[in-house]
């Protein structure tokens, strides 16, 4: 009976100081999400909504803009993750040589615009690539291009840009993951391979991509839910009179039409809660996706 009462005790005990946290992820995260779940199924302007069943999903389907959202985003993330994620595995190829001198700044250099503000390194980029910027300047001059590129007027060109902005940014930070899994590696692993005559680029793919498998599915999922999550780079990059995904939305995003719907326009708070349920959808799907292929077979 004692004993009972003592795990009674300890279990309450326990209860008591995770409840706190708790209260705080309920409050924060639980009923955000089931309130914007509710508010998916609701219809009309502002605050005067009603429910409305299915009809948002109906109007997803004959909703141009959102289709053009949901292209430009699935562009974005077809485009953009393989070309960061295959950067990221060079450059910590290349920083993890012990031979190669001054590998502390260079780590340092390619890390450092992953910590910069996004605001500020979008006006950056906006202001480098501009019709007279130092870019199209550069590239005149070296006469690669006889007339300035129009990035952030031309869809295809706004594109191009927006995917090196994010890949500039972000490279870095999956640098450092694939960086720290190498140095993990045992070196007698690659020691054995030499000596048995294994070519470097062999042991690159044979043993240091397979070793890294499960550090590739991490950053590839969160470099997923980044992309899908896309807001900051379209909504300044290519902002003409303060609206973003620009030129003729062709680099608008989901996550900039939410914004748009919710405050932009005139407020569609229900129907920008599913939108916002589609992100949470393709995020599901994707990441699943992505473990079915990455897992042991």
């Amino acid at each position: 009976m004692a004993g009972s009462r003592a795990d009674l005790r300890a279990n309450l005990t326990g209860w008591a100081f995770v409840a706190p946290a708790l209260t705080l992820l309920g409050l924060f995260m639980a009923y955000p999400i089931l309130w914007s779940l509710y508010m998916s199924f609701q219809t009309g302007k502002g605050m005067n909504f009603k429910f409305g069943g299915m009809s948002n999903i109906y109007r997803l389907t004959q909703d141009p803009v959102f289709l053009r959202a949901l292209s430009n985003t699935m562009v974005f993330l077809v485009v953009q993750v393989p070309i960061m994620i295959v950067l990221s595995l060079l450059f910590a190829a290349a920083l993890n040589n012990p031979k190669l001198r001054g590998r502390a700044i260079l780590r340092t250099a390619i890390f450092l615009p992953c910590v910069t503000s996004l605001v500020a390194y979008s006006v950056l980029f906006k202001s480098m690539f501009a019709i007279d910027g130092v870019v199209n300047d550069s590239l005149l001059f070296l006469h690669i291009i006889s007339e300035p590129i129009r990035w952030m007027i031309d869809p295809f060109w706004a594109k191009v840009l927006i995917i090196m902005a994010i890949t500039w940014r972000w490279a870095g930070y999956n640098m450092v993951f694939y960086l720290a899994a190498m140095q993990n590696i045992d070196p007698s692993i690659y020691e054995a391979a030499r000596i048995d005559g294994v070519p470097a680029r062999a042991r690159f793919f044979k043993i240091t991509i397979p070793m890294l498998k499960p550090v590739i599915l991490f950053t590839t999922v969160l470099s997923t839910i980044g992309t899908l999550q896309l807001f900051d780079e379209v909504n300044t990059i290519t902002a003409s009179q303060g609206i973003g995904g620009g030129p003729a939305d062709s680099t608008l995003t989901l996550s900039l039409y939410i914004y748009n719907l919710t405050f932009r326009f005139m407020p569609s708070f229900g129907y920008a809660a599913t939108v916002s349920w589609v992100i949470v959808i393709l995020v599901g799907i994707l990441s699943w996706v992505q473990f079915q292929v990455a897992k042991d077979r």
